[in-house]
């Protein structure tokens, strides 16, 4: 066990750090000891998460003196709460913590979806499972949560050890408590909580945290999509088909309450709830919509607008809230009795009334859109006939979530991810000063990536994806060649990065094509190289697609395989492609959101309209404008995708950047900061790339028996196989 001293602090490290590893942890110390937040970006394989954790614990041990546990005094110390984006993320989290030197008392939050072991319910899913376990749990008939005070009596270390959901879970099925409720008497005292995003950015969620947010230390990792997150967990959809399914339910509770004798349930009550969505509806679909691919668009405050003509206003809305309420505690009953798994809509709606009506006023409504689309024609209302509708509340801007975080009078937040540049734009997004910020090298060696910029291709027909070129057939044929030449050249593993699926798509049938030429097709060339695998659009079919890439990976017997995925898809975030099974990523473009999308449109609109107002209250011109936050997010969804190789110390691969544009300046400013010194530009030099590319993956195939050491003389694992 190594210990550095970093700020008159000893940080306990179970490993000889890198010099990029102190300067993380420096700069975690500073924010602590400052009680101020930092943006702290450090590629993925520095082991940013060790070096987090050590730092943060180090601290709060030295902080608190010879006592460094909270003794079930209910908080005594500012709790610290480690949120990420996913529980695989998480688990990863704590495995890294149980690798620390330091035990503080933990847990980790999940949903009963994960957590619940009623063997009853467990089958559920959403809000079917979550109404089964309150009824079960009101009524004492769940064995699991009846067993819970008895267990928490007779174990109270409970969170000494680092224990994860798995973890919970085997407790739960041996010794019988409800590992859900389990983690929420034990989350009141603890002095680590993990959690996912939502747990700190929604406000459903937030508000059922027994967490004392004075001066406590709120980490967010993985931090690169926080901006959109936030901006989403405050925003609402409802399209008309939930509409209609929640005036059925409606309906179904005056039934039920009718076919009642006692007084329990007053069926005036919902045939009213009935009413009112109804009128709900007829609004909605009176909208005028002039132009059907615009929508119709309205500030932010109109929504009380719309609703105070219902009679939905600041003062009835609480009641209008515990009517739905009721209603779904009767839909559940009969669900209970009858035995049926349909989760009850009008959740939804309480939902959005309690976003709307928030406690702090109407005043964050002038950071939404009000809108309204309509869908397609065939796309209809089963109920009315009419046209499909979508009503929208959309904000706009992610400081609303995390001003209401910062309000609760927290002492530091930190975000770190591999990819958080530019951290102006992102700063100025959550409306936080973030006086501590870093951008870390990796901890690789320069001779372990290759990095260039591919303008043309064997033909000398330029490379560039942009609307007006991608549809062209010499641009699409010259692409696939590269795809050829690269599968030829790159070892094993071979990512292929898109910027939308549509794309993809006319790529893979343009190649897949036999008329445009005599010979193979583009396709039968690539598979003669490589097993292609292709990323689905059904999430549902991802695992199977990911299984299906690292088998063919491992294959000894065929010489790798090749994935094509898109930018902003699943296999551009968050997942690891170390060693083999990524030796390369080719990026087909810049993946600019779609123009015409009315959410893309109106953000665009609105950051035009705040930087305008900025720069005249402030005088400034830094302030983030529709044009600039429109590429910067294209920026963003490269730098996620090229971060799926070059997982650890000791990988190697390249980054191929097939487009023109990246050779200009405002393009190659935007990538990750220990990329760029890296990138050389071809132009039109292609049988260069081609034999750049073949030198460097035969180099270091030879050197990369003398880097790799044993993992006790290391600090971070090495992976050979996909994970997350």
């Amino acid at each position: 066990m190594a210990v550095y001293s970093i700020r008159g602090i000893n940080v306990e490290f179970p490993f000889e750090a890198y010099p990029c590893q102190i300067i993380y942890m420096d700069k975690v110390i500073e924010s602590l000891q400052n009680k101020c937040n930092a943006l702290l970006e450090s590629p993925t394989g520095t082991g940013k998460t060790l070096c987090l954790l050590c730092a943060t614990l180090a601290w709060r041990k030295k902080s608190l003196g010879k006592d460094h546990r909270n003794n079930g005094q209910g908080g005594a110390f500012p709790t610290i709460v480690y949120a990420s984006r996913t529980h695989s993320q998480l688990r990863q989290v704590i495995k890294e913590l149980r690798r620390c030197s330091y035990r503080p008392k933990m847990v980790v939050l999940g949903s009963r979806e994960q957590l619940c072991v009623n063997e009853e319910v467990n089958s559920l899913r959403g809000k079917a499972l979550t109404n089964a376990c309150h009824y079960l749990c009101q009524k004492h008939q769940c064995n699991h949560f009846n067993r819970l005070p008895e267990y928490l009596k007779n174990n109270p270390d409970i969170g000494d050890e680092p224990v994860d959901i798995e973890d919970l879970v085997n407790i739960g099925k041996d010794s019988g408590p409800c590992p859900y409720y389990l983690t929420r008497e034990v989350h009141k005292d603890v002095d680590i909580l993990f959690a996912p995003y939502n747990y700190l950015i929604s406000n459903a969620y937030r508000k059922y945290l027994k967490v004392n947010w004075n001066s406590s230390i709120l980490i967010f990792d993985e931090a690169h999509n926080l901006e959109s997150l936030c901006a989403d967990s405050a925003s609402f959809d409802l399209p008309s088909a939930l509409l209609s399914a929640c005036i059925s339910e409606a309906q179904e509770c005056v039934r039920l309450a009718s076919a009642r004798n006692d007084e329990s349930a007053n069926p005036e009550n919902f045939a009213l709830l009935k009413g009112l969505l109804l009128k709900l509806q007829e609004l909605i679909s009176q909208v005028p919509i002039p132009e059907k691919n615009e929508g119709f668009t309205k500030p932010g405050p109109y929504i009380y607008e719309m609703l105070k003509s219902l009679n939905i206003t600041h003062e009835t809305a609480p009641q209008l809230i515990g009517t739905i309420e009721e209603a779904a505690v009767l839909l559940d009953e009969e669900k209970q009795r009858t035995a049926t798994s349909a989760g009850s809509k009008l959740g939804i709606i309480v939902d959005m009334l309690k976003l709307i009506f928030r406690e702090n006023g109407s005043n964050h409504a002038d950071a939404y859109r009000v809108h309204v689309q309509e869908l397609e024609q065939n796309s209809t209302d089963v109920i009315k006939g009419k046209a499909s509708r979508t009503l929208s509340w959309w904000c706009f801007n992610p400081g609303v979530t995390m001003q209401d975080i910062a309000k609760k009078g927290v002492g530091s937040i930190i975000l770190t991810s591999g990819t958080l540049s530019p951290t102006d734009s992102l700063a100025q997004e959550l409306e936080l000063e973030f006086p501590v910020r870093l951008e870390n090298p990796h901890v690789i060696s320069s001779n372990q990536l290759w990095a260039g910029v591919v303008s043309t291709g064997p033909l000398g027909c330029v490379l560039n994806s942009c609307y007006s070129n991608r549809d062209v057939p010499e641009y699409k044929q010259e692409l696939g060649n590269v795809i050829v030449d690269f599968s030829q050249v790159v070892p094993d593993g071979l990512l292929v990065f898109f910027p939308s699926y549509n794309l993809m798509d006319r790529c893979i049938a343009f190649w897949k094509d036999g008329s445009h030429r005599n010979s193979m097709t583009i396709w039968e060339r690539i598979c003669e190289l490589k097993k292609p695998v292709i990323e689905p659009k059904d999430s549902s079919l991802f695992p199977a697609a990911m299984q299906d890439f690292s088998e063919k990976v491992q294959d000894r017997s065929i010489s790798g395989a090749v994935f094509f995925a898109v930018c902003r898809g699943k296999v551009s975030e968050g997942l690891d492609f170390a060693d083999s099974a990524g030796r390369a990523v080719v990026i087909t473009g810049l993946p600019y959101a779609r123009v015409t999308d009315p959410k893309v449109k109106l953000k665009r609109e609105f950051l035009g309209e705040q930087s305008g107002l900025a720069n005249v209250k402030f005088r400034r011109s830094t302030s983030l404008s529709g044009s600039m936050w429109y590429s910067q997010e294209a920026a963003r969804a490269v730098n996620q995708a090229i971060g799926r190789v070059i997982r650890h110390r000791h990988d190697y691969g390249a980054i191929i950047f097939c487009d023109e544009r990246f050779e200009q300046r405002s393009q190659q400013s935007k990538i990750s900061v220990w990329i760029r010194p890296h990138v050389k530009c071809y132009s039109s030099r292609y049988g260069e790339v081609i034999s750049d590319l073949a030198r460097f993956f035969q180099t270091e195939r030879s050197n990369i028996p003398a880097r790799i050491v044993t993992e006790q003389e290391h600090n971070i694992d090495c992976p050979s196989i996909i994970g997350e």
